[in-house]
Formats: structure tokens, sequence, C-alpha cells
């Protein structure tokens, strides 16, 4: 089985982008062999979501309704469409009461967990935290945080779990590997799956999320493992899974994780 986990229905992060009919995304799944689509819109994107927010680059895109966002994939599953509906949670330090609450009135497939905030400062978006403070110390507290989400319990996936890697600035290789074992035993003890994801190699860095010592790791450990474009266009769908599954086979996986309302299951892989 082949599924893609990370997709996004509004076309992007502009504050007045519309949303891309569910059926294209099915339509390039089909052309390319996906078997199974989620969508992960972010959170942030969502009037309901505005309490959460102080920084002016998430209030100023909630402008969309959650209830209709939800309302349309649960459509398309009842017309038998191979889709699940998920959501891209960006964890809140000190918000975790809130975050919860906002999200307990729907009927999840799945949720994703993402990093991409430190202290108010954005990871993937230059000048962002790089201007902030030394690369060490931005690795430090990432993955700090992705063990904070993974403890929390609020997510079920962990997104692009290497996402600090996006342009290339890494400390020493020892201190990678101390920060990537740290977070392969927090997301085991928490039971959660490591999505494989396809959009690092459109990024500077070039490779997939996350790296294949990391991945190794979780295998290891027993953690699931998803797949995932993280489609912000329905072109994108799908996208490089031949590299993402060699990704997956060459770390030992040989099943995916799957999702239906929380619970996840094991599918062999492709």
């Amino acid at each position: 089985m082949i599924v893609d986990y990370h997709m996004h229905l509004i076309a992007d992060d502009a504050i007045e982008a519309e949303a891309e009919p569910v059926e294209h995304y099915v339509e390039t799944a089909a052309r390319r062999g996906v078997d199974e689509i989620g969508f992960t819109e972010h959170i942030y994107l969502f009037r309901q979501s505005l309490p959460l927010w102080t920084l002016p680059y998430h209030r100023e895109r909630c402008r969309h309704d959650l209830d209709e966002y939800c309302d349309a994939v649960v459509e398309a599953k009842r017309q038998g469409l191979p889709v699940k509906l998920g959501l891209e949670v960006d964890y809140v330090p000190g918000r975790l009461d809130e975050l919860r609450d906002a999200l307990a009135p729907y009927p999840w497939d799945f949720l994703l967990g993402s990093i991409h905030w430190l202290d108010g400062h954005a990871v993937d978006l230059e000048p962002g935290v790089w201007a902030e403070l030394p690369v060490e110390e931005i690795w430090r507290r990432y993955f700090a945080e992705l063990r904070a989400l993974a403890e929390s319990g609020l997510a079920d996936v962990l997104a692009h779990p290497d996402l600090v890697k996006i342009f290339g600035r890494r400390p020493a290789p020892k201190d990678v590997e101390a920060r990537h074992e740290e977070a392969v035993s927090a997301v085991a003890e928490a039971g959660l799956a490591v999505e494989v994801s396809t959009a690092g190699l459109r990024k500077p860095v070039g490779e997939l999320y996350p790296d294949a010592g990391f991945l190794a790791g979780c295998r290891e450990r027993g953690v699931g493992a998803t797949l995932a474009s993280d489609a912000h266009v329905a072109r994108d769908v799908g996208r490089d899974f031949d590299a993402g599954v060699e990704h997956l086979c060459a770390a030992g996986y040989e099943t995916v994780t799957v999702f239906d309302g929380r619970s996840a299951r094991q599918e062999p892989l492709g």
C-alpha cells in the first residue's frame, strides 16, 4: 500500500488563498499509484484557532472555516473517495489544553504534529531563527520541542521530523547523532509514527526527511512510518515517491502505517 498523508487543500500560505478541489488531489494520486491520501491543512489557517496565536504571521492567516474544511473531506469519504481527514498541528508550548479543546469536536483520522517556530522565529523561513541563534542552539531547541511534542500525545505522526536541516546547516556530526537518538527514543516511547517526506527534495537541503540514520533508528525501535509529499497543490501529490519508498526500504521498513479514526494499523508497503 502507498499513502500520501500530508497535503494542503489551500494552495499556499498566502492570506487570500482559496482551496483547491479534493477531486484534483484524488486524480493525481490515482495517476501516481497512491492508494490513499490524507488532507492535513495547517491549523493556523482556521478562524477557530485564532485564540491560540500571538504572532502576526498566524493571526492574519486565520481566514478559513474549520467546519467547512472538515465537512468537505468527510463528504469525499462518504462518496467513497480514498481520503482521510487530518490536520497539521503546530506545537505551541504552554497551550496544549487549548489545542486539545480546539481539536476535540472533529472526527480526525490522524493528526500531524510539527515544529516550525522557536521563540517566535521561523525555522523554515529566512532569516528567521537563523539570524538569532547559533546553529548548535537551534538544533538543541528544535529537538527539545520535538521531544515535548511527541510526549504531549497531541499528534499521531511527527511531520518532517528533522525540518531543522532545511537550509543544510548542521552542527557537528556527533551533535546531530545525539539529537536524533533523543528524538527517536521519545517517539518510540510515545508510540507515534514518523513521516517520510519527499518535500525535502524540493527544499535547499535537497534531502528526504528524515535523515537515513534517524529513520533507521526509528525502525530499530519499532516506530511506524507514513509517506508524505507535503503537497500544497494537487500536482505535487505523490511526488518523488519512488525515492520515499526506497528510503523506507533501505531503513528496513516492510509496512506503512495507515490511520482510521486515530487508530493505526500496518499494511504491506508498496
